[in-house]
């Protein structure tokens, strides 16, 4: 016996741009926020409750969850995730609520398939591609590996 599936369409749905910004579709972007001269590239899905700064540019294949909020000038390579919900209870919860926030400051590089968890990094980082953020970043620097570890110091003023 066959039935028809629920089809749900993805696109672009309440959101708030700033000037000068590129999208390139297809994209699932709904309830956020992207700054001005702002690029987001192809496949990309940024949920609710998300807030892009000026300048910020997202590769293609990235999935920002709700609660992250990303700087200015930052760079997010292709097929970075970020996950806010860990799991706590042993299996995934619905609740937004319970779900943690993800804060990346401004002139942060994160680089291809990267995994954000619910964490804060501080301004001037880079994230080596590949790498898992399971902790928070205070200091500025190259981080990488998984769990991403400090390889070496950064000026605060440069990334």
């Amino acid at each position: 016996m066959s039935h028809s599936p629920v089809i749900k369409t993805s696109g672009i749905d309440n959101v708030s741009f700033g000037t000068n910004v590129t999208v390139v579709q297809p994209v699932n972007i709904y309830g956020s926020f992207i700054g001005d001269d702002a690029f987001i590239g192809p496949f990309v899905e940024i949920q609710k409750n998300t807030h892009i700064g000026q300048r910020t540019k997202i590769q293609s294949h990235s999935f920002l969850c709700e609660y992250t909020t990303i700087g200015n000038d930052c760079f997010i390579g292709h097929g970075v995730m970020f996950a806010n919900d860990m799991f706590r209870n042993g299996k995934p919860d619905a609740r937004p609520e319970s779900w943690a926030r993800i804060t990346i400051g401004n002139s942060v590089s994160i680089g291809s398939n990267a995994t954000i968890l619910a964490v804060s990094i501080c301004n001037n980082v880079v994230i080596g591609a590949g790498s898992v953020v399971t902790k928070n970043i205070s200091a500025p620097g190259i981080y990488a590996g998984n769990p991403a570890r400090l390889l070496r110091h950064l000026p605060h003023d440069a990334a």
